[in-house]
């Protein structure tokens, strides 16, 4: 339609129009062809932004059932799962080394790393965010073929 508008919204005036004394009235008809199909594409796209926001969809993360808006989902499976990901990641030793140091007086001693996490639970937290994304892409994938858009 865009390409019909463009192709005959103008001529030379020695040139005959293709849709003859009725191409202004055509032009017209496409331009409100397009802005309707505007106005329900628009219509459509919020009712589904209100069903992702009103439909909580429930998925299990960590042995725990785990429930929020689709719309919430949405957000975590775009960029918030990664995010934590990255910053669960952070945590590290630094390559790091335990054993025994020699000290400036010649003595040895054994040196520890101190660390300021739980090794246990980043690894719990790394599993979690690495598997999350589609976790929620399996389960949104059935949510939305089943899920009814109110009219």
């Amino acid at each position: 339609m865009r390409d019909k508008v463009k192709q005959h919204c103008v001529h030379m005036d020695f040139e005959t129009p293709v849709y003859g004394d009725d191409q202004g009235d055509q032009i017209e008809k496409w331009m409100q062809a397009h802005a309707d199909i505007s106005q329900e594409i628009l219509s459509l796209r919020l009712l589904v932004q209100r069903a992702n926001l009103d439909t909580p969809v429930s998925i299990q993360l960590n042995g725990k059932s785990v429930t929020k808006s689709i719309a919430a989902w949405i957000h975590r499976r775009r960029d918030l799962a990664e995010s934590d990901l990255k910053m669960w990641h952070s945590l590290t030793d630094k390559n790091l080394r335990e054993g025994t140091a020699q000290q400036s007086d010649g003595s040895t001693r054994d040196v520890r790393i101190v660390r300021y996490y739980d090794p246990k639970k980043r690894d719990e937290k790394l599993e979690l965010y690495r598997s999350e994304p589609s976790l929620i892409d399996a389960t949104l994938e059935v949510v939305n073929a089943v899920t009814e858009i109110a009219v």
